[in-house]
């Protein structure tokens, strides 16, 4: 997707150093990627402890197939 934007050029430039990418659409991809990624991870970790398993592998290993 083609867009403007107006982004601090210092900002960019990092961005393009620190991912390794030649173009700067595709560092600014990947850097929201990751921004992505990270935020979906702090949500897991927002529910760590707040759904409680129910241990009954050993009843499951002996049922039969479906």
């Amino acid at each position: 997707m083609r867009t403007t934007l107006d982004v601090d050029e210092k900002l960019v430039s990092e961005v393009v150093s620190i991912t390794g990418e030649k173009t700067n659409g595709r560092a600014v991809s990947k850097a929201l990627a990751a921004y992505v990624r990270h935020q979906r991870i702090q949500e897991l970790r927002g529910m760590l402890g707040t759904t409680d398993l129910i241990d009954n592998w050993e009843e499951l290993r002996h049922a039969e197939p479906r």
